[in-house]
């Protein structure tokens, strides 16, 4: 049923402009080899010939069509976005080009995978090889082992469908993996030594920032080698991109961990079970394992502050859980309570390979402080806690489905992107749509958990816990 206007319902709603502003749209400057080898020149995608894949009317990506950044819009007359209007961001679309800078028979494509496991890895090192390989006639392709030390310090190895046919049924990274090693020079003096004018990249937030310094320093010496990068983080906190790959398996294979600590909570006098999930700054997967969860009655996430003592603190909601069911279940972040966790002077210091703080174990620090806190005020009552880390065991896990279908099109969303000749960018979701996006915007985007939106005051209603605000 269609309505006149908003007044003629009972909704309290802002008036709505009869005439609603419109607003204009900022395109993201996407790089492309011609930007600095303004002599390169288009050829006709190889897909025309290719009998298997021949491209239907409509196939081919416009260079107008676009995905905005920013799908939910206030129409009120009294919005920010009425009163001053800002372009809408947009970011170009990803897909296959009717024209390609790349011809298949000079391509030598290489191919990293840096940081850390994440489910998927695999999939989308074999997503690449099959798209290159099937799609674009390819046959020069190879896998920097060991991350971004591999392109100056050891061989690289050749792949084809063969080699990487049940990659994706395999956790890890076959390509072996490694943080640090990041060396600039050595690595696009290796790049050029091996011939590569392809290089697809695969990794987190610390592996798009080096992405970012190849990229410069490849169009600073006027190279033709074209850099993409897809990126991999199982906690979710690159931003921009609606998630990264091995995402919803990290939450689905939570589901594991949480549903093990319910029982040994249930099963004993007193009983809580403590899960700690991965989640360095941000807490994605604590927060979406909670909600598909329903047994979770605390979720805490570095996005909030709490405190364990006093009136409104942890202990006093644990105990009322306690009273009222005989056991409790609590999902904590990694990155959870590291200001409170006591520390030496060399663990203040202390640093990854990424150069990362090196994070002490909430888990076990929650633990201690939860058998202190009981012993000091129940000391002649049963009690037990039950601590969970299903860190490794999520990680190494093969993509589940809806993960393997978002590797495989993000990996051809990149190998279309690079033979159309784009580079310094990273193919990710935005609003359900694959687009292409300024690798450097992308290194310096986080995506943190908004705890003033819906999600986590979902979170409150499933869990019932206090905002752990200070009296």
């Amino acid at each position: 049923m269609a309505l006149s206007s908003p007044e003629t319902t009972s909704l309290n709603t802002a008036k709505i402009p009869e005439k609603p502003s419109s607003c204009s749209v900022h395109l993201q400057k996407l790089p492309h080899l011609t930007d600095y080898l303004p002599n390169l020149k288009p050829l006709p995608n190889p897909l025309e010939k290719n009998s298997l894949y021949h491209p239907p009317a409509g196939f081919y990506i416009n260079q107008s069509e676009v995905v905005l950044g920013q799908i939910i819009l206030d129409l009120s007359a009294d919005s920010e976005a009425a009163s001053s209007p800002t372009p809408q961001v947009a970011y170009n679309r990803a897909g296959p080009r009717s024209q390609v800078f790349f011809e298949p028979k000079d391509i030598k494509a290489a191919i990293v995978t840096c940081g850390g496991l994440c489910p998927g890895m695999n999939t989308v090192v074999r997503e690449l090889v099959f798209g290159l390989w099937e799609m674009y006639g390819v046959r020069q392709i190879y896998g920097v082992t060991a991350g971004y030390r591999g392109f100056y310090s050891r061989d690289p190895v050749e792949l084809n469908p063969k080699l990487v046919h049940n990659w994706h049924k395999l956790g890890g990274t076959s390509l072996e993996t490694s943080r640090g090693g990041f060396d600039l020079n050595k690595i696009v003096d290796g790049i050029e030594h091996h011939g590569f004018n392809q290089v697809y990249i695969i990794g987190g937030d610390g592996t798009m920032r080096g992405a970012v310094s190849i990229f410069n320093e490849i169009q600073r010496r006027k190279l033709n080698i074209a850099v993409a990068g897809i990126p991999k983080t199982v906690d979710n906190d690159i931003g921009i991109i609606d998630r990264s790959f091995g995402f919803q398996t990290a939450v689905e294979m939570a589901q594991q961990a949480i549903n093990a600590a319910h029982v040994e909570a249930e099963s004993a006098v007193n009983g809580i079970g403590l899960v700690k999930l991965m989640g360095r700054s941000t807490g994605h997967i604590a927060l979406h394992a909670t909600l598909s969860s329903r047994d979770v009655d605390c979720c805490l996430i570095p996005e909030i502050e709490f405190y364990l003592e006093g009136e409104g603190g942890l202990f006093e909601f644990l105990e009322k859980r306690l009273k009222e069911n005989g056991h409790a279940v609590l999902v904590v972040a990694e990155g959870v309570g590291q200001n409170m966790i006591p520390r030496t002077e060399a663990q203040k210091e202390e640093r990854d390979e990424s150069g990362n703080l090196v994070f002490l174990d909430s888990g076990l620090w929650l633990k201690s402080e939860l058998k202190n806190w009981w012993t000091r005020d129940h000391a002649k009552e049963l009690f037990t806690v039950k601590y969970i880390d299903p860190t490794y065991m999520i990680r190494a896990v093969p993509a589940n489905a809806t993960d393997s279908i978002y590797c495989t099109l993000v990996a051809y969303s990149a190998i279309h992107g690079v033979m159309a000749g784009y580079t310094g960018f990273v193919s990710g979701l935005i609003n359900g749509n694959y687009a292409y996006i300024p690798v450097e915007e992308v290194a310096l985007a986080k995506n943190e958990v908004n705890t003033k939106d819906h999600k986590w005051a979902w979170v409150r209603s499933v869990t019932n816990q206090p905002d752990f605000g200070k009296p």
